[in-house]
């Protein structure tokens, strides 16, 4: 293992020798002095060389001004391009008149690792061409933090899950049939029949509560065949997925939803928030609890009563409708965050718990935050002949599903969850515009590279 002090260790560091390593970001070649603007994962620094243009006369010494080791390492230095990995031994010292961390580094020698080619994407290239050349576009500080971010929020998730008891699985992606419905469904050959990728671990979350294990949850892959080139799809996202058992209704799960996105927040806002602000010019704001709830019906009243109805044939919300939405809400209750509850059946899929007494609401919600459904939960039906029935009306049959329908022939306790898109959080959280930014590699109906 390569012998190195993180950048962002330096201050804590006394002066004297140490080594760094990492890429260049750039060189101010003057004719007496040469800056290096070093960057590692944690941070840059200045690292400074007097120059030595020419060998002394006479006898040139072995080292130090006018050495040739003196202008092999100026020459060296010169010839550096941007993105060049190097490896850097010299000489820390404190000094606040450095406007980078109030330190630098006299170079003593240099190791060029990895020589790299002009670098084809900048400042200003669109985003497209950012996503061709990814793993470049990813060195950029502001980048890399959503994904440093991305590493808190999940883990803050983890813990809250984790000190409940909760058990971490990971469910196949490869199906039998379909996890949702037949929409949005990707297809391939599987030796000499068919399967599916995984639009959720929807199924598989519900047989951890048959199988016993109280509480579950998962952040992985899932897969939808949508042709949109919206801000807010893809082909291929992060969900992050929880199930649990013995609740009372729907609004157990979103007690629980709040509490993770509550720690989530808090620990990102903890960690992260001078350098969000610096860099995304965003303050993140931890929600109050509890969150607004709304049911959706009466969104869609308070929507069209400021002039907004709904064209839509469904008994859906529809994107603008959840902006005015959200809108009111932060108006009315200076919250980023709404639940809308009560979702008609008739737009929910089948395992779905319906209301008692009114089978055309479900006992569901959609999380909101500034504007975009973040995540979709439930109460889930634990029945085994209303799952059928239920099933049936969607145009699915029981047959196809007789794996699933076996976990609730056997006993099931209530049970409900939630599954919410990561990068679709991260947007949101950090103010960007698209979840291809807040996305490692984005997977979209035209994107399949890097």
């Amino acid at each position: 293992m390569t012998h190195r002090t993180l950048i962002q260790d330096l201050a804590a560091l006394p002066d004297g020798p140490v080594t760094v390593a990492g890429w260049v970001e750039t060189v101010r070649d003057q004719k007496k002095v040469q800056f290096i603007i070093l960057r590692d994962e944690s941070g840059a620094a200045q690292l400074v060389n007097p120059a030595t243009r020419e060998l002394a006369e006479g006898e040139a010494p072995e080292s130090g001004p006018g050495s040739a080791a003196a202008l092999a390492l100026t020459e060296s230095i010169s010839a550096l391009s941007h993105g060049t990995f190097v490896r850097v031994t010299g000489e820390l010292k404190h000094d606040e008149r450095v406007k980078l961390g109030g330190l630098e580094v006299k170079i003593g020698s240099l190791e060029v690792v990895s020589e790299a080619l002009e670098t084809p994407i900048a400042a200003d290239s669109s985003l497209d061409k950012r996503l061709d050349w990814r793993f470049l576009d990813l060195r950029q500080p502001k980048q890399s933090l959503i994904f440093r971010v991305q590493t808190t929020f999940l883990h803050a998730l983890r813990n809250v899950w984790v000190e409940k008891g909760f058990i971490e699985i990971q469910t196949p992606k490869l199906m039998a049939s379909a996890s949702e419905s037949r929409a949005e469904l990707f297809q391939l050959e599987y030796f000499e029949t068919v399967a599916y990728l995984a639009q959720s671990p929807q199924f598989f979350k519900q047989m951890a509560q048959s199988a016993g294990f109280g509480g579950i949850f998962e952040v992985g892959p899932a897969f939808r065949a949508d042709p949109s080139f919206t801000s807010r799809h893809a082909t291929e996202f992060t969900s992050i997925d929880t199930e649990f058992s013995w609740i009372d209704s729907h609004e157990d799960v979103m007690a629980l939803h709040e509490e993770l996105l509550v720690a989530g927040f808090q620990a990102v806002a903890d960690k992260h928030g001078d350098e969000i602000r610096e860099l995304f010019d965003v303050e993140v704001t931890v929600p109050q609890r509890p969150f607004p709830r709304i049911p959706l019906a009466e969104a869609k009243r308070i929507v069209a009563e400021q002039g907004y109805v709904i064209p839509r044939a469904d008994d859906d919300m529809d994107p603008e409708g959840e902006r005015r939405i959200s809108q009111y809400v932060r108006e009315t209750y200076g919250h980023e965050f709404v639940f809308l509850t009560d979702y008609a059946s008739s737009i929910r899929p089948f395992y779905h718990m319906r209301h008692e007494g009114d089978p055309s609401l479900t006992n569901s919600y959609d999380l909101i935050f500034n504007g975009v459904e973040i995540s979709t939960g439930a109460q889930r039906e634990h029945r085994v002949e209303v799952l059928e029935a239920q099933a049936r009306e969607k145009g699915l049959e029981p047959e196809e599903l007789s794996f699933y329908l076996d976990f609730f022939r056997y006993g099931v306790p209530p049970h409900g969850g939630f599954g919410m898109g990561l990068a679709r959080v991260l947007m949101l959280m950090l103010g960007e515009s698209s979840i291809r930014e807040t996305t490692y590699l984005f997977r979209g109906p035209t994107r399949l590279l890097p």
